[in-house]
């Protein structure tokens, strides 16, 4: 088990767009909740019907992409890590998408749903971090993978 303190917080959109370097159409999470230093968070999106990937995928039966899902999580787990650099006086130049594996969707998600992206920290080495990550709405899984991302600091 892990000895050090835990570390509650959250962040409202204007501390995501300071942490990460995504904005629109591509930023995929409207706030963090429930954030446990680098060990768990959970990232929440607000899915809309005047999202752009809404005109194509698919006109008449709008279904929001798996490939942003899984973007949500990488965004969601990418925050905290940054966050977490930030305490330790650096600064994150960017953030690299890695791996994904043990993907799996399980649900359409559509406009009007609220996407939570839970990711919990499975691994950590110098500059790569590994997640487990579920996107639910309300409660229910809808899509999961494991992810792995680098940061680049200064």
């Amino acid at each position: 088990m892990n000895d050090m303190p835990r570390e509650f917080g959250s962040a409202d959109i204007q501390q995501v767009l300071e942490l990460l370097p995504h904005r629109y159409p591509f930023l995929m999470i409207d706030r963090i909740i429930e954030i446990d230093g680098d060990r768990s968070c959970i990232g929440v999106k607000n899915v809309t019907i005047n999202e752009p990937q809404f005109t194509g995928h698919f006109p008449g039966l709008p279904v929001f992409p798996g490939v942003l899902l899984i973007e949500g999580m990488a965004q969601t787990a990418g925050a905290i890590c940054c966050r977490h650099i930030m305490t330790e006086n650096l600064k994150t130049k960017q953030v690299f998408f890695m791996t994904i594996d043990k993907c799996k969707f399980r649900k359409p998600v559509v406009p009007g749903d609220t996407v939570h992206y839970h990711m919990t920290k499975t691994n950590h080495r110098r500059t790569m971090w590994w997640f487990r990550g579920e996107a639910r709405v309300d409660g229910v899984l809808v899509a999961e993978a494991d992810i792995g991302a680098m940061l680049v600091t200064e």
